[in-house]
């Protein structure tokens, strides 16, 4: 026969009791923490983030447009660092943050006019994209720093501003592209670069291999021969680890450099059509 212990109401209903009241001062303490540990979000955050673009696209740097904004209202960040942002709406940011908005828009430009003239390593065989590319051996290419062609600045461009044409090297329209930003942050070579809005000429070349190494596996490639600099009458490019760096403050545009490139790796650049 089985036999049940009797158990008292009280036995009961005293834990219950004593955890419940555990239960609401951990919440009261909860509470009270809460309040007194919570950051303070800045109110001029989100007005920030309304007037940015909304793209999401990363080509500032940080982890989306909100991120961003936090990061301008820190002053942790340039309004110009974002492309994508109309000028008019950079100006209301610059009004709510207090500041001026004077930095110069830029565009984006590849540097690398090898394609077909660079010679490859292997005969790449499976999916057709760059960063797959560049797994196998840092890529088919036997430069280093070349564009591989494979089209993965024209799979990330929300404007289907770049292509690659028969030449073999990624080019940008620049009347359709809004500088910002995916193709810089997806090519796994880093070749395309920005450069001011206003420039005239940019360098179309991405390698720091000295000219003899340069010329064995590509026949476009920067020399580092200086002519350049030495026939700007601005003295705006300067040679930098075998590879011409232009000062775009000086420069006036005259096009030498383009005129006394050997090897036609500085080109001009005609930006928007008007």
């Amino acid at each position: 026969m089985l036999f049940l212990a009797e158990v008292s109401v009280e036995a009961i209903f005293i834990p219950l009791g004593i955890l419940g009241g555990m239960a609401i001062i951990f919440a009261l303490l909860l509470a009270i923490l809460g309040k007194k540990l919570a950051v303070v979000r800045d109110e001029r955050i989100d007005k920030v983030a309304k007037l940015l673009s909304g793209a999401n696209c990363g080509g500032c740097g940080h982890a989306g447009c909100d991120d961003f904004a936090c990061s301008l209202v820190k002053g942790e960040a340039s309004i110009n660092d974002c492309n994508a942002t109309p000028k008019e709406n950079k100006d209301k940011i610059a009004e709510i943050l207090g500041i001026t908005n004077d930095g110069e828009e830029t565009a984006v430009v590849v540097a690398c006019c090898g394609g077909v003239n660079s010679k490859d390593k292997y005969e790449y065989q499976g999916y057709g994209d760059c960063k797959s590319m560049e797994l196998l051996a840092g890529g088919n290419k036997q430069c280093s720093y070349a564009c591989l062609g494979k089209a993965t600045c024209v799979d990330n461009c929300p404007n289907y501003a770049i292509e690659v044409g028969m030449e073999g090297y990624a080019e940008i329209n620049q009347d359709k592209c809004t500088a910002c930003g995916n193709c810089l942050t997806n090519c796994p070579k880093s070749v395309i670069k920005r450069i001011p809005a206003s420039a005239k000429v940019y360098v179309a070349c991405n390698s720091h291999d000295k000219g003899k190494a340069v010329r064995e596996v590509c026949s476009n490639g920067c020399i580092g021969c200086g002519l350049c600099a030495k026939n700007c009458p601005e003295g705006a490019i300067t040679m930098v680890d075998n590879l011409p760096v232009i000062d775009y403050k000086k420069c006036i545009g005259c096009l030498k450099c383009v005129e006394k490139c050997p090897v036609k790796c500085i080109h001009e650049f005609k930006g928007k059509s008007k």
